[in-house]
């Protein structure tokens, strides 16, 4: 288990040194700087031998060839300087590397998000990932400089401080040598214990900016429904345990740390001994330069064994990281494009099922639409009819049956460019903080003229309200468009379905939460905006489905009736007790989603 996981880190560090590559010159330089540093520890100590020197015998005794008077405070400055320097190309030039790998990290983790496959999103909640983004990449800073400034620069002294203490008396050295094992092992064990505390607080981390976030979205029905006392509950509860996680993490540091101070001065206690012991032939500068040297390895050796804690959090973080990096993006085999498609969409024995699901959501699904036709999707919650609409721009990946636009299979496309041929409006409005216009002509619309922007908002019944906004097509519509009633909200998304111009148009409940003013608005705007498209229609207002040249019942995952309008009345089957039912309640749309 332990050989395992010493493995796993050793994996992660070596993916880590993959982003540091770009870097490799300023790296370079703040390992000479470390050098630097730590090469001036053992010259503070023999300086010491000097002195000492020149006390016992000041007639004759010189330094850098003047007298010791003189020598002594020069040679402090010079070594003073020597170390600055050092510290200076160590500390800047480490930080730019660290910071240079954290931006890397972060953007390739945002890069991934843009290409991940819907069912990624539907299986991880919103807060961990932005966590992810946020908080863990913060871990891995903390392990890309100070932990790796203090490995290196306090390394380096250790390594230089030994070779003095070696070079000056070995016999000696080789007490304190005795005690690395028990450091290693101490080491190793914290090390162990720190990695997985630190993977269980960036979950509990997750936790609480899910909470926060979902709170911070929802607010109005937290507000409306008397929500608050609940969702202060679960922030508490979710901070307390991130809390609790901590404290333990720490509790493990603040045992763990004078425990291995002990050790190291207990070894240094036994060095005492022995030099006073068996002094031999040593002159007492040297043994004062001796003992300095050894007194100052208990300072990097503690600092070192600390920067388990900080390696481990960024380990445990960069781990959750590459876990998202190497999951699989999109699928996309397709090699054709089209520069424009007709519209004539074929659907042939289609089936899906979710992934873990245990039946299927859709069964042996089959129609066809002509280049310019309508066809609409109705049926009860769960039908399948939203899990249809989704396969066409390949949200999801079928396995069996076919979803032909134009004769070509949709698999056959390259993602880009069968999502260029289809126009998405749903229920659910996505607007961005930004300005109005730049809400229309968003991601590849992005750059369309103004006429362009306006044409389309005048077509989707949205430039009245537009024009009254204080700073017109340049007004800021807030968070995901809270400054904007449902309505208008709903007509933005029209408005940029119509600057798209794609020949198919797929409307999902597009109106089914709206009031009967906007929804006469959105209607005349729907009817524009399906004019010479191929137009899906799920669960619309019964005015939209009576003109739909196709309308598809489904229950269960299956058609069940197909036809016109009247054909279905004279039917008398299912749509046609939907139908009367709607009259028999004096209701003004046809409430389909709610029918069991």
């Amino acid at each position: 288990m332990a050989n395992s996981t010493q493995q796993s880190s050793l994996k992660i560090y070596l993916r880590l040194l993959k982003y540091v590559v770009p870097y490799w010159v300023a790296f370079a330089v703040s390992i000479v700087g470390f050098l630097l540093f730590a090469s001036s520890q053992p010259m503070l100590a023999h300086m010491l031998k000097f002195f000492l020197d020149g006390l016992q015998n000041p007639e004759h005794a010189t330094l850098l060839g003047v007298p010791m008077i003189y020598g002594v405070p020069l040679l402090i400055v010079l070594i003073a300087l020597y170390q600055g320097i050092g510290s200076f190309l160590g500390n800047y030039y480490l930080a730019k590397v660290a910071r240079g790998v954290v931006h890397d990290l972060r953007c390739a983790l945002f890069d991934s998000l843009l290409t991940l496959p819907n069912r990624y999103f539907d299986n991880h909640n919103s807060g961990h990932l932005i966590s992810r983004i946020t908080y863990n990449v913060t871990m891995v800073t903390g392990a890309a400089t100070d932990s790796i400034k203090v490995v290196i620069r306090e390394g380096l002294t250790v390594v230089f401080l030994f070779g003095y203490l070696l070079y000056i008396n070995w016999q000696l050295t080789l007490v304190l040598l005795a005690i690395l094992p028990v450091i290693a092992l101490m080491v190793g064990s914290a090390s162990r214990k720190f990695r997985k505390q630190s993977q269980k607080i960036q979950g509990a981390m997750g936790d609480v900016t899910h909470v926060a976030s979902e709170t911070i979205q929802g607010y109005r029905v937290v507000r409306s429904f008397g929500g608050e006392a609940y969702e202060q509950r679960r922030f508490h509860d979710a901070s307390a345990d991130n809390m609790n996680k901590s404290l333990k993490m720490t509790r493990t540091q603040a045992v763990y740390t004078p425990m291995l101070q002990l050790v190291i001065f207990s070894a240094m206690a036994m060095l005492m001994y022995l030099v006073l012991y068996m002094r031999g032939d040593a002159s007492a500068g040297e043994l004062v330069a001796y003992i300095t040297a050894a007194g100052l390895l208990p300072k990097p050796i503690r600092q070192l064994s600390e920067v388990s804690a900080t390696v481990q959090k960024g380990l445990a973080a960069a781990d959750s990281i590459f876990e998202q990096l190497d999951e699989a993006p999109e699928v996309d085999h397709g090699t054709q494009e089209r520069e424009r498609v007709s519209g004539r969409l074929e659907v042939r024995n289609l089936s899906f099922q979710y992934p873990g699901a245990e039946k299927p959501v859709l069964n042996d699904i089959s129609f066809s639409v002509e280049p310019g036709q309508m066809i609409a999707l109705v049926g009860r919650s769960g039908s399948g009819k939203s899990t249809l609409a989704s396969l066409i721009p390949r949200f999801y990946h079928h396995e069996q049956g076919q979803i032909l636009l134009d004769g070509l299979d949709v698999e056959d496309f390259t993602l880009r460019n069968l999502r260029r041929h289809i126009a998405l409006v749903t229920q659910h409005v996505t607007l961005f903080n930004d300005s109005v216009s730049n809400n229309i002509a968003y991601g590849d619309l992005a750059g369309a003229p103004l006429d362009d922007v306006r044409k389309a908002a005048e077509s989707a019944y949205a430039a009245e309200f537009i024009e009254q906004m204080p700073q017109g097509y340049d007004t800021l519509v807030g968070e995901n468009g809270v400054l904007l009633s449902g309505g208008q909200r709903q007509r933005l998304a029209i408005a940029r379905a119509l600057l798209k111009d794609a020949p198919l148009l797929i409307l999902d409940e597009a109106t089914s939460a709206l009031d009967t003013e906007s929804e006469r608005h959105i209607q005349a705007a729907l009817d524009e905006v399906m004019k010479g498209r191929t137009t899906l229609v799920i669960a619309h207002r019964l005015s939209t489905i009576e003109k739909a040249d196709l309308i598809l019942v489904m229950d269960q995952g299956r058609i069940v009736e197909r036809g016109n309008h009247g054909e279905l009345l004279a039917l008398n089957g299912y749509y046609a007790r939907l139908h009367s039912r709607q009259f028999e309640d004096g209701s003004a749309e046809l409430v389909l989603e709610q029918d069991a």
